[in-house]
């Protein structure tokens, strides 16, 4: 049962992501380019070689105001 439990859950994982293995120890360089893909092509592991972005990206904005600590 346990064999057939941690299979189970290993491959909705990688349905997940798209048929690629789970990412481990990701830093905060790898979530934002993780987020810019999903801005580009509606997944978070997607990957896409056009040059130009698709219409409305310039108006999809990942900043996100943090407060100041003085």
């Amino acid at each position: 049962m346990f064999g057939f439990s941690a299979a189970a859950v290993s491959s909705l994982r990688q349905m997940q992501n798209g048929g690629k293995q789970f990412r481990r120890g990701l830093d905060a360089w790898d979530r934002q380019m993780l987020e810019r893909d999903r801005r580009l092509t509606g997944f978070a592991r997607g990957q896409t070689d056009k040059a130009e972005a698709p219409e409305g990206f310039e108006l999809n904005n990942p900043w996100k105001v943090e407060s100041r600590f003085y």
